[in-house]
């Protein structure tokens, strides 16, 4: 619950791979730092379960961090308890790198736990990285009111989906996400493949963002490209993106008061 004076406490978890996490994090604490109500502590991976024990609102910008079970269950007894947690781009999502000298295929094993049906879904697969249409689903829906249909240049996440979810917006793709090993077969289908949604669970709710996606010149030196000669900012530039985010970041923020109450 609030702190004495209307003070919120916030965790921030950034960290993972292939992703410029530094530019991420930044740009976050900028966010956050635009509520003076709000305290952040920030975290590169999920061995902070005291300060989720304590938490008014969970922000998550990670990719292939996995939590150990004490740590799933404590995010789990977080939005349980009427927690708000905002997880964005890469949260979902458990990646093995292809072995060494064999095809360049990258796995997507299940080893979420509860944390899935938490979150309301599991990264699968991707296509490659280039601009795509944003569509909006529920356009009377606060976060996504007054947006248009937008272009962005991000990964365009195919995820399992688990349990009920309010979906605000969502893109189309049919096709396949060639270099994952579901990747010919998972996306075949024309279902909308969700891109900001809400689930609740118990008191609280998940408000998962799948844009996000960023890249520095040297965050992929451990698949053996030393220097990808250039930088890419993605949806960061978007201005569609920006505002969603923001609206986001203020709703787990106008939210955090009623924690454990």
């Amino acid at each position: 619950m609030a702190g004495p004076a209307g003070r919120l406490d916030a965790v921030l978890v950034c960290g993972g791979r292939w992703h410029d996490f530094d530019y991420a994090r930044l740009r976050l604490l900028e966010l956050l730092g635009d509520h003076p109500q709000v305290r952040t502590t920030v975290y590169q991976d999920y061995d902070c379960v005291a300060a989720l024990e304590k938490a008014d609102l969970v922000v998550t910008y990670t990719c292939d961090v996995r939590p150990r079970p004490a740590e799933r269950a404590a995010l789990a007894r977080f939005v349980e308890r009427g927690g708000r947690w905002l997880a964005l781009h890469g949260t979902n999502s458990v990646i093995e790198e292809p072995a060494r000298g064999g095809p360049r295929v990258f796995t997507t094993p299940r080893l979420l736990g509860q944390l899935a049906e938490v979150l309301g879904s599991q990264f699968i697969a991707h296509p490659p990285i280039e601009p795509y249409k944003v569509l909006v689903t529920r356009p009377d829906h606060p976060l996504v009111a007054g947006i248009d249909p937008f272009m962005v240049t991000d990964e365009l996440y195919v995820c399992e989906l688990h349990g009920e979810l309010e979906v605000l917006l969502h893109a189309e793709y049919s096709g396949p996400c060639r270099g994952f090993a579901e990747g010919d077969t998972v996306a075949l289908d024309d279902a909308p493949r969700p891109v900001l949604y809400l689930r609740r669970h118990g008191f609280g709710e998940v408000c998962y963002f799948t844009l996000g996606h960023c890249r520095g010149r040297y965050d992929v030196q451990d698949l053996g490209v030393d220097d990808t000669g250039r930088v890419d900012r993605g949806p960061w530039e978007t201005t569609e993106f920006l505002t969603v985010l923001r609206r986001c970041v203020e709703r787990v923020v106008g939210a955090g008061s009623p924690v454990g109450g």
